[in-house]
């Protein structure tokens, strides 16, 4: 009966140890909670991006549970978060800063949240059809393009672009797989689609397999004016071989961030960047643009909207200065 004892005592050591070893790698929680994700439309890249972290949270963050919502993008995610319908999401750092200063479209409704990384900056490409008869943007007056996907940032800095040069294009709504399909029977003759890093998206990609495409570029002077009228969005030269035979271009971008919730305490946010920028290869795998880049680097310097207090200490943590812009509102 003894060895039976210590039998068994021994079996529950065994158990707690393994649970211990399968748990180190954890970062460990103060309670159960429920988290949702907004990202992207589920054609995009982006959207595998934010699975990738999904699966992070649910693996490392002890305590938390999460799950990914197909959403319209920036506009939409910060939308839902106001409402707190969603937890964290996809927000891009122009549309994040103009929401939480409270200026263009956001001047009579500010949205208040905060930033936890930036995993990437998005080149914007305006891609039209070789047979479009369009070489140039100065060219795409009155012409059928659709801005982005509907609620996304890209739609609404295009808009605010083209307002600023003077551009008047002949703006179609759609999700990104009904823009797809119409470029590629002709219904309009090109979109604005985010790049990835220095490459073109995979839907930009599915439309080349068959279709000839063109990148258009700002000029000199267009390229000038989008530095002076609108500073929050930088202006990049993407070279050549963005995909196959599209030549050197410049453009406009902003960079991608996840943001949260006022609401998300401290510990919780905290513990979802450790587990991000610990983790990165699976990240990789799903954003191949993330190879040989360093989000936290990134994130103080490209960053629009102050810190979440968790995400600051883990950065501070690491010996990162946080810029003053970036400091937690908190503080």
């Amino acid at each position: 009966m003894h060895s039976r004892v210590l039998a068994f005592a021994a079996g529950i050591a065994l158990c707690g140890a393994l649970a211990t070893a399968n748990a180190d790698d954890k970062v460990p929680s103060g309670k159960d909670q429920r988290l949702l994700i907004g990202s992207t439309s589920s054609s995009s890249s982006h959207y595998g991006y934010f699975v990738a972290v999904n699966q992070l949270i649910n693996e490392y963050v002890e305590g938390v549970s999460a799950s990914v919502a197909e959403t319209g993008a920036a506009v939409d995610n910060l939308r839902r978060m106001s409402r707190n319908q969603i937890d964290m999401g996809l927000v891009t750092t122009n549309t994040g800063y103009q929401a939480w200063a409270g200026k263009g479209d956001y001047a009579s409704r500010p949205v208040d949240t905060r930033l936890l990384w930036v995993y990437t900056v998005a080149p914007q490409n305006v891609v039209v059809r070789q047979d479009a008869g369009v070489s140039s943007l100065a060219e795409l007056d009155d012409v059928r393009l659709n801005p982005g996907i509907t609620g996304s940032s890209t739609e609404a800095t295009t808009e605010a672009v083209f307002d600023v040069l003077g551009i008047t294009p002949d703006y179609v709504r759609g999700s990104t797989s009904d823009v797809v399909d119409s470029i590629k029977d002709g219904r309009i003759a090109g979109y604005v689609k985010s790049g990835v890093g220095k490459r073109l998206d995979g839907s930009t990609m599915d439309i080349a397999t068959f279709t000839d495409v063109n990148v258009l570029s700002l000029d000199e002077q267009q390229a000038a004016t989008l530095r002076s009228e609108m500073p929050d969005l930088a202006v990049v030269d993407i070279p050549a071989g963005a995909a196959e035979g599209i030549p050197a271009y410049t453009t406009w971008a902003f960079g991608v961030a996840v943001h949260a919730t006022p609401s998300m305490d401290e510990d919780t946010a905290y513990r979802i960047v450790k587990a991000v920028m610990e983790h990165p290869q699976p990240q990789i795998n799903a954003f191949a643009a993330l190879e040989g880049e360093d989000m936290a680097e990134m994130t103080l310097s490209v960053g629009s909207v102050p810190l979440h207090p968790g995400a600051a200490r883990y950065f501070e943590e690491q010996g990162y200065e946080i810029p003053e812009a970036l400091k937690p509102t908190e503080e």
